[in-house]
């Protein structure tokens, strides 16, 4: 039996690349032309902000129009809009590219203007077109969702440099049928405090009464992917770079799954989901072991404030994303302990380590060694779970 025959399947991490009207179709008069746009400069495709050029206008993915798989130093790293797959940036396209696969629905997050949106947190300094901007993206990702009938759930990107703000947008994002929200990583980098200040309480008050998982994408500030662009040794192969820096970006994400754990968050909030997206799940057992030895030796006093050891949160409160990891073969022991209503599927179409063309039985081997219902699970249960398909 096909998986997608077993399951509605639920791909929890897929990218869609901004159209380059994005802003200036749906901007207020007067505005045209200080919101985003696309413009040639030395050649190339790059996006424009008032007078200020914030980077190439890229295609965002691997797959190029004849659905042949690149790497990405020669695709993702220089193609633009016109040398990708439409299905990067194309709804309709990609509700093709879905029912090819086999693939009910897709979580999706952006491209260019960040993959927790903190290009747009930190490119203008004027506070109303600050949140215009934000506003825009979200406005159009809902267009995309409601015509898709949900079947493509874009997250909502968040103002990270106000607490206020952000809570006013999670209510706004509510009301136009949001599932979801993408949080940046690290707010502090915009002026706002960081993400262990109870000042964020409301934030997380919030999307806990109304249901909606906040999502740390790897690579989701302007931080992580500063380290991104320094794990390699610089004598390395541009090819082997990206290889690099990706791995690294996976482990990264433990330290949001340890901060928010240790800061008590979900003592306060029980009922707040958070998900690691695009991170993978094996470092997980170690790092939630380490992290119930790290504060008893370290911090006993906080530790003891906390509600219970610091490894049984992850089961209570997170979810990570899982494609590649077949743990050995095992697999079933990897969902045993970081919990099998935890793990979410995901294909992360169309960047470079995506599952294409055949994401389902690429991972058809792997998930052979689950138990049935542990499969029907995190190939797409859980999700339709936690984002009410």
């Amino acid at each position: 039996m096909k998986l997608a025959d077993e399951v509605r399947v639920i791909d929890a991490d897929t990218h869609l690349t901004e159209k380059h009207d994005l802003w200036t179709k749906r901007a207020p008069r007067g505005y045209e032309d200080r919101v985003p746009r696309v413009e040639k400069v030395n050649g190339r495709d790059t996006w424009i902000l008032g007078d200020t050029a914030l980077g190439p206008a890229r295609g965002g993915g691997v797959i190029d129009p004849q659905g042949k798989k690149h790497p990405f130093a020669e695709s993702q790293a220089v193609w633009t809009i016109d040398q990708v797959h439409p299905g990067a940036w194309d709804p309709k396209a990609r509700l093709e590219v879905m029912d090819e696969c086999g693939i009910y629905a897709q979580v999706m997050y952006p491209s260019d203007v960040g993959i927790g949106g903190q290009k747009l947190a930190s490119a203008a300094v004027d506070p109303q077109l600050r949140r215009m901007l934000v506003e825009i993206y979200n406005d159009a990702t809902a267009e995309v969702q409601a015509e898709s009938g949900n079947r493509l759930l874009p997250m909502a990107v968040l103002p990270a440099w106000s607490v206020q703000e952000s809570v006013r947008e999670v209510e706004r994002a509510h009301s136009m049928g949001f599932r979801g929200l993408n949080m940046m990583g690290d707010p502090e980098e915009t002026g706002a405090p960081d993400l262990a200040s109870r000042e964020w309480d409301p934030l997380w008050e919030v999307c806990s009464d109304l249901g909606l998982p906040l999502h740390f994408h790897i690579g989701g500030s302007l931080t992580t992917m500063d380290f991104y662009g320094k794990y390699f040794w610089r004598s390395q192969s541009d090819y082997v770079k990206p290889a690099i820096g990706g791995t690294m970006l996976f482990l990264g994400n433990a330290r949001f799954v340890i901060n928010s754990i240790y800061a008590g968050i979900f003592d306060r909030f029980p009922k707040l989901k958070m998900v690691s997206v695009e991170s993978g799940a094996g470092w997980i057992p170690f790092v939630l072991e380490a992290m119930d030895y790290e504060i008893w030796e370290n911090a006993p006093a906080q530790a003891a404030e906390l509600g219970k050891n610091p490894s049984e949160y992850f089961k209570s409160n997170w979810y990570a994303t899982i494609w590649f990891e077949k743990n050995r073969g095992n697999l079933q022991a990897l969902m045993d302990a970081v919990g099998e209503d935890n793990l979410l599927f995901e294909t992360d179409f169309p960047h470079p380590t995506c599952l294409y063309p055949d994401p389902l039985g690429t991972v058809a081997p792997a998930m052979a060694g689950l138990s049935p219902e542990a499969r029907r699970k995190v190939m797409g249960d859980n999700a339709a779970e936690l984002y009410r398909i």
